[in-house]
């Protein structure tokens, strides 16, 4: 945990206000990666193909770009739908501590820093079970998007004791370096892991934070299986640029997102790489007739 000297400098870096040091929301952490092993390797952003050591750098500006339009940018991509998936992809997980439990649930929401998720868990766990000692760390590369959770949350009067049960984390969710291994009881991804440099490492390091028992539960764009809805969706793939830049004054990060969809593995392959990060009993749920999915595993 950073010093109070620290947590002021890296609020400041960061552009993230704190309502009074040491009693809001815990301390915000930069990242800077070194991939040194990977520099002469390549990756996709979007349809480019670019080094994997500079995607880290380019995903973080279009999140950055969009920060302040996260939401906007989701009902623009989703016709707001997204909100009836998260929704759903909370009530599915259907997490809280139960009543026989002596211990609270440890969430850790990887690229969740507009914080949209976190307060659906804890709401669901608050009004479900009346779980209102479990704690949720939001983690993200992006010190903007993070930004965005902070003051979501610093409005919110409903969620018991928030600033000792919600951290906000910088972090790379390749890594997590700052997150004990074994540790976290349900890890969350929402529309976040198809930026990952290396997806595979994401999985792993999901993997390892967990606890023997441990839910993983991601929801992501994903491929659309009817040709009918696959032609239709195309179509308003190609239309949303331009809305972004009718909407948001950003065409290229919402050309970037749009590609990314495109570039994302299919449910069967992204349950094999879920597989392969050693999660059993794992599956899927499409959404929409496949524009989104829920996947999960468990850690045996």
């Amino acid at each position: 945990m950073s010093s109070l000297n620290n947590l002021t400098k890296i609020g400041a870096a960061s552009k993230i206000s704190f309502p009074k040091i040491g009693t809001t929301f815990s301390s915000i952490r930069r990242y800077n990666s070194t991939n040194n092993e990977n520099d002469e390797k390549f990756t996709h952003f979007g349809y480019k193909t670019v080094k994997s050591n500079d995607k880290e750098k380019l995903v973080g500006g279009v999140f950055s770009s969009v920060a302040t339009s996260y939401d906007l940018m989701n009902d623009v991509m989703s016709l707001g739908v997204h909100r009836l998936w998260k929704q759903h992809f909370i009530s599915k997980l259907d997490a809280g501590k139960r009543l026989h439990s002596t211990e609270p649930l440890h969430f850790i929401d990887v690229a969740g820093g507009s914080g949209d998720i976190a307060q659906g868990l804890l709401n669901h766990a608050k009004e479900k079970f009346n779980d209102e000692v479990s704690s949720v760390d939001v983690v993200d590369i992006n010190a903007d998007m993070l930004n965005e959770g902070v003051k979501r949350f610093k409005t919110l009067e409903n969620i018991k004791n928030k600033e000792e049960r919600v951290r906000f984390l910088v972090q790379n969710g390749e890594t997590l370096e700052d997150i004990e291994t074994n540790s976290k009881d349900v890890y969350t991804i929402s529309f976040g892991i198809r930026n990952f440099t290396n997806i595979q490492k994401g999985l792993d390091t999901a993997y390892r934070v967990l606890k023997p028992g441990g839910i993983f539960f991601c929801l992501e764009f994903s491929k659309v299986e009817n040709p009918i809805v696959a032609m239709g969706y195309q179509q308003w793939s190609k239309a949303l640029p331009i809305m972004g830049s009718i909407l948001a004054n950003d065409y290229d990060s919402y050309e970037y997102l749009v590609q990314s969809i495109e570039k994302f593995p299919t449910q069967e392959n992204f349950q094999s790489m879920i597989e392969k990060a050693g999660f059993k009993c794992c599956g899927f749920e499409n959404l929409t007739f496949g524009v989104a999915t829920i996947h999960w595993g468990i850690k045996v």
